[in-house]
């Protein structure tokens, strides 16, 4: 299966989402931020200004040539920072791994896949929309549906409960691992390795 490992010996690309902005850095939509900033430290380096509407990291994960990409444009407007980096490193659908949150998987459990829905995610819709293709990889970050009637899009933007902060650190250094074995090994094998039975 030639999409198992993303961009198939080339450069990849790995964005997180979030919004920017210290009032947004703990909410539960800014996960994907979380996680790129502990690859960041794993790579070694620090994010800088992009004009491609992004900060950028270029390094070595998993053996591999990546960029890390941030965008500087709120959550549903992710693609076009995403896509602009993508076309300034040549770096084409299959070669993207996007890191999110995702409702519909529990807290504490990472999904990962290649290709499908947004799943009325924002920052899906937007990447997939600017990229003009599904076919680029995701690592979902289970944030878990809220509780009783909270609205989704409230929820999103509300920091992690007490009790999840706890256990945060954890399962972003858990998401930062899954990222690279995503590089590293493929998909199955990641997916082997960290979808909870």
């Amino acid at each position: 299966m030639t999409e198992d490992l993303p961009g198939a010996g080339e450069l990849v690309l790995l964005a997180g989402l979030g919004n920017p902005g210290p009032q947004y850095a703990g909410n539960r939509h800014n996960v994907g931020f979380m996680v790129l900033d502990e690859l960041a430290a794993r790579v070694g380096g620090k994010f800088k200004a992009h004009k491609t509407g992004g900060e950028v990291l270029e390094g070595r994960l998993a053996g591999r040539r990546v960029v890390l990409v941030k965008p500087r444009s709120y959550m549903n407007l992710s693609g076009g920072p995403v896509v602009g980096a993508a076309k300034f490193y040549k770096v084409p659908p299959s070669g993207v791994v996007v890191v999110h949150d995702e409702l519909d998987v529990d807290f504490g459990a990472l999904k990962l896949k290649f290709g499908g829905g947004d799943n009325g995610h924002n920052g899906l819709r937007s990447i997939t929309k600017s990229l003009g293709s599904r076919d680029y990889y995701r690592v979902r970050f289970g944030i878990g549906r809220p509780p009783g009637r909270q609205d989704p899009a409230d929820f999103v933007l509300k920091d992690f409960s007490t009790v999840e902060r706890k256990e945060l650190p954890l399962e972003v250094d858990r998401c930062a691992d899954a990222t690279e074995a995503l590089l590293g090994t493929g998909l199955a094998a990641a997916q082997n390795s960290f979808h909870a039975g």
